[in-house]
């Protein structure tokens, strides 16, 4: 896969928590660290890799370009302004956050300038996030599905997002499933519990076992050690097909994250 499976996501995470965060996610052996520019704690995260001092080419550093950085004369820039915060002189996946509202700025001008970031060596592989199939396939159009790592979106038992997972994968894009545990909701589910009993798991271990099972990527978050510890563990359950099977009939389309005026139109 051209994205690691399992990794840190510090989404809500600022200040000294997400330094926290980060620094006892790589001292427990985390590798992947997920951030963003709209996060604003692209400084905090590269402080506290930089105190790491683990090599760079060990760690797998991921980043969004935020919506009023899609300008062909602004990305590229804005690019260079996270690498600086982030204490790095290339990240290995940049993502194009969301999809330009109201299409200001089109898929092709966005997605040339972020092929170019990669041409330029400011970026290992390129990417998008909460893009639909339509919008997965003007990207495509404008730079090759083989220039487009993956698409981060929404994923969890209550909404599993099959049509665009399924036009994705045919289409040789890996899935990153964000919001794996759907806020905790999914951790209080009896079926989920269930499970974790039976396998003397988490449910938190069940749930990034279920969406890593399927060939997504996962990026759970954190502030405390002991639960960084335990996700870890996820990476070590196998479910069987007929628990892969109960978890399928938990779908009901919940849909957490819908941001006014920047959301597109979901599949």
């Amino acid at each position: 896969m051209s994205v690691p499976a399992f990794g840190l996501g510090t989404f809500r995470l600022q200040g000294q928590v997400v330094i926290d965060s980060v620094r006892n996610a790589l001292d427990l052996g985390y590798r992947v660290i997920d951030t963003a520019q709209i996060y604003e704690n692209e400084a905090e995260v590269g402080q506290a890799i930089a105190a790491s001092g683990i090599a760079r080419q060990d760690l797998f550093i991921t980043s969004k370009i935020w919506i009023a950085n899609f300008a062909r004369d602004r990305l590229i820039d804005s690019l260079k302004e996270s690498l600086g915060k982030l204490q790095t002189d290339y990240l290995d996946l940049t993502l194009i956050h969301w999809p330009s509202p109201e299409d200001q700025v089109p898929v092709a001008e966005f997605m040339g300038a972020l092929l170019e970031a990669k041409r330029l060596g400011l970026t290992r592989q390129i990417g998008v996030s909460n893009f639909t199939i339509e919008l997965m396939q003007q990207a495509i159009a404008a730079v090759g599905a083989e220039n487009i790592a993956t698409n981060q979106i929404e994923l969890h038992p209550y909404l599993q997002n099959r049509k665009v997972v399924e036009f994705a994968q045919s289409q040789g894009i890996q899935i990153t499933s964000y919001m794996t545990l759907a806020y905790g909701e999914v951790l209080k589910d009896p079926l989920i519990q269930q499970i974790a009993t039976r396998l003397q798991a988490t449910p938190a271990q069940v749930t990034l076992a279920w969406a890593m099972q399927q060939g997504y990527a996962v990026i759970p978050s954190s502030t405390r050690r002991a639960n960084l510890q335990s996700n870890l563990g996820a990476t070590t359950l196998t479910l069987s097909d007929a628990d892969m099977a109960l978890i399928a009939t938990l779908e009901r389309g919940q849909r957490l994250t819908n941001p006014k005026g920047i959301a597109p139109q979901w599949d």
